[in-house]
Formats: C-alpha cells, structure tokens, sequence
C-alpha cells in the first residue's frame, strides 16, 4: 500500500536524488559550471532540501512511501515566493556548482501552486503512484487556496506530458528551462 506523506528532513538525500531523476541528468549538468558534475549538484540539491527556505525544501515535498521505502516525490510551493525561495539555489549554485545562475529564467508565477518535480523509481511506475502524487498535490493547492497548479514538462517527455493531460493539465503555453524547449500545463 503506498502512502502519500509530508517529507522530513532526514530524508533529504533520497528526495535530491529524485529530484535529479525528474529533472534528468542532461539538465543537471546544464546548470553545473565547468569542472563540475553530477555528484556536486546532488550534494547541492541535498543541502538545499535540508534547508528550509529553499524551492526544493523537504518543507516543499510530499513523498510517497512503499512502507519504509521512498518510491515517488512531489515538489511543489507557491509560485508568489519564487524569487525569495530562489535566493538559496542561486547562492549553493555558486559554491557546489561553480556557476552563477542570478539570471535564471522565472518558471513559475504567483497564482499557481508550481510542482517543480514529480518522479518516481522506475520499478514503481506505471501503478499510479505518479497520479496520487499529483492529486495530493491539487489537495495542497486548494489548502494553501491557491487557484490551480502549474508545472513545466519537456517537450520530449511524451509519456509525462499524457499523464498530466489525462489528470486535466492543460496547456498554457512556450516555455523554456534548463536547456530544454518546455511546455507550461495548469490544472
């Protein structure tokens, strides 16, 4: 039986690297300086969902649990506070990643509720972890009484793009982000 649940901090290492499968290898390393790689932004992503007053905070994450197992993540907070919750990824870029993203494009926007990463392990999907995840996330939105949620899915991520729809996504408009030609869905 899988549960939806709050995040602790103590399993910030498991959710950074959920985060990076959401986000995919190709995009992390978009963002990594030159002379860096995986291994530093996963040390970044770690630190920053320990942190409290970060985009990807644990404070930020439902996780859905196989008993003791973490098996799915959602990642999602008020697009209103992007900029202050942005302020600890633009600073942990520059000392774990060597690069200085203080220009980085705003993917979200006050109104919506942005699930910036959904993911779950391979050998859980397709039983519709993904799907609880996101209604758990809709629940968040209406508590927080934010009118609807938005996410971004890469143009490419066919298969992601068609569970949003089937969920009632639907499509805004162009985006772009982390190197990648996006597509902005609200629900």
């Amino acid at each position: 039986m899988i549960d939806i649940r709050e995040a602790t901090r103590i399993q910030a290492g498991e959710i950074a690297r959920l985060i990076m499968t959401a986000m995919t290898d190709d995009c992390c390393l978009y963002f990594c300086g030159d002379g860096y790689g995986l291994e530093d932004f996963r040390r970044m992503m770690t630190k920053l969902v320990e942190s409290e007053n970060s985009q990807y905070s644990y404070k930020n994450t439902l996780v859905a649990m196989d008993g003791e197992k973490m098996v799915g993540i959602s990642v999602s907070y008020d697009g209103g506070h992007l900029h202050e919750l942005r302020k600890a990824f633009i600073e942990a870029a520059k000392k774990y990643i060597g690069k200085d993203h203080s220009n980085i494009n705003d993917e979200t926007q006050a109104g919506e509720l942005y699930l910036d990463s959904l993911a779950v392990l391979p050998e859980y999907r397709r039983q519709g972890i993904a799907r609880k995840l996101l209604r758990a996330t809709k629940e968040r939105a209406n508590s927080m009484g934010l009118p609807c949620v938005g996410l971004l899915v890469d143009e490419d991520n066919s298969a992601g793009g068609a569970l949003y729809v089937s969920e009632g996504f639907k499509y805004a408009n162009e985006s772009q982000w982390g190197g990648h030609p996006m597509k902005h869905l609200i629900l």
